[in-house]
């Protein structure tokens, strides 16, 4: 029989003679499916062409199985799906509907029966819809047959953790993203372009909903400056502020107050600083596994004040200011501090919404085979898609650290 090269559409087919065939190959060929005879295809060649015996691989140079390195792969993914980073699940909570329509609720009040009259009716005063953007998110990880012959499973592994670093950043950076940037977008949800919002940033959107005896104008902003190049108590009392006046934080309706600053920053020395006995409102006190401390009184230096935990929901603690749990956070740009108020991991209460796929199938980190399925790593695929949007729009706040009275989007948010 002749041979012939063949082609790279033709590598999983044989030719046999005998049969007349139009196509790539030579007349007199026909070209059959080598699965049909059992025949399992190979993802690489030799220098002419043919795939040959020797190059098959079926695992690393140490021995390691590439298939159960699949397969590891795979459950390491599956974990790492189940427990996101700390910080994100404190600030997020999942989306299910890429659009929510939010009522716009005014005031009423009841007045006086009369014996035959009846009473006014009520509605609701519109609806504003706000969206969560979208986006597919990948990266290939691509492996010759050469380098599989000669490389370790803990190098191919190392390879599979570059990724999932890479996918825990890329969710990280656009969570914080939502929360840095004042800026409105839009998606385009089923052709509609629907606005992506920020906190509140007098984007005259909308009023703020009134809460209790405090209403608000459409020109309410939770992007301020501290108007000094250094902070002062103050500073965090107004941020304080910000939140409870829209029902977030309170004792009522519960939630931990949680001030991010950025570790080992001149926020958290001076915060650790602030003392009533020097025109502060509330005293500083340590997270527990730190310096011992006294609290000064007019009766001299005593102990008091309980300790806050030095981990909450696994982030590092440096005390408590007031209402607020103060956390050093390495990812907070110098010069910001960050006032959430969060329901615990996952909550409905947290502000930022990350949206996800309707499909179950396709939400979280994916690795997605190649084209051979007999080698699944030979050319493998990362694969995200998610997006997302500020829901609970007054349930925080960013300050920054500046004489400026205009607020600056932090660079590696913008």
């Amino acid at each position: 029989m002749t041979s012939f090269i063949l082609g790279k559409e033709s590598r999983e087919r044989l030719l046999l003679p005998g049969h007349a065939y139009s196509g790539t190959a030579a007349e007199g060929h026909e070209l059959i499916a080598l699965r049909s005879l059992g025949i399992m295809p190979i993802p690489a060649g030799g220098a002419t062409g043919y795939n040959t015996e020797g190059d098959v691989l079926t695992q690393t140079v140490d021995g390691r199985n590439l298939n159960d390195v699949w397969a590891e792969f795979q459950a390491t993914l599956g974990m790492h799906n189940e427990a996101r980073q700390r910080l994100i699940d404190l600030l997020t909570y999942n989306v299910s509907a890429p659009v929510e329509d939010v009522p716009i609720v005014g005031s009423e009040d009841f007045e006086e029966a009369s014996e035959f009259g009846e009473p006014k009716g009520i509605g609701a005063g519109g609806f504003w819809s706000m969206g969560f953007g979208f986006k597919w998110y990948d990266l290939a990880i691509r492996y010759t047959w050469k380098y599989l012959a000669e490389a370790t499973a803990a190098q191919v592994e190392s390879l599979n953790n570059m990724a999932i670093e890479a996918d825990n950043r890329l969710l990280f950076t656009k969570v914080l993203r939502a929360i840095f940037n004042n800026e409105t977008r839009t998606a385009d949800i089923r052709g509609t372009a629907y606005n992506v919002y920020p906190f509140y940033n007098a984007d005259a959107a909308a009023a703020p909903p009134a809460y209790k005896n405090y209403t608000f104008t459409d020109t309410h902003d939770h992007y301020l400056t501290s108007g000094a190049a250094t902070v002062d108590s103050g500073d965090l009392d107004t941020m304080a502020t910000q939140l409870k006046h829209h029902g977030h934080g309170t004792a009522a309706n519960g939630g931990q107050l949680l001030l991010l600053v950025p570790e080992d920053g001149a926020e958290v020395t001076a915060i650790r600083s602030f003392r009533v006995a020097t025109g502060d409102s509330y005293d500083f006190i340590p997270a527990q596994g730190q310096s011992p401390f006294l609290l000064p009184t007019n009766t001299g230096g005593v102990a008091g004040g309980a300790q806050p935990p030095a981990i909450y929901q696994g982030l590092s603690v440096a005390g408590r200011y007031g209402p607020w749990l103060v956390i050093e956070e390495s990812y907070i740009p110098t010069g910001y501090m960050v006032g959430l108020a969060s329901g615990g991991e996952v909550s409905a209460a947290n502000p930022v919404g990350v949206r996800e796929h309707a499909n179950p199938g396709l939400r979280g980190l994916q690795l997605v085979k190649g084209r051979s399925d007999d080698y699944p790593l030979v050319d493998s695929f990362y694969r995200r898609g998610f997006g997302t949007g500020v829901r609970q729009r007054g349930a925080g706040v960013v300050m920054q650290v500046t004489a400026n009275a205009s607020y600056a989007i932090p660079a590696d948010y913008a």
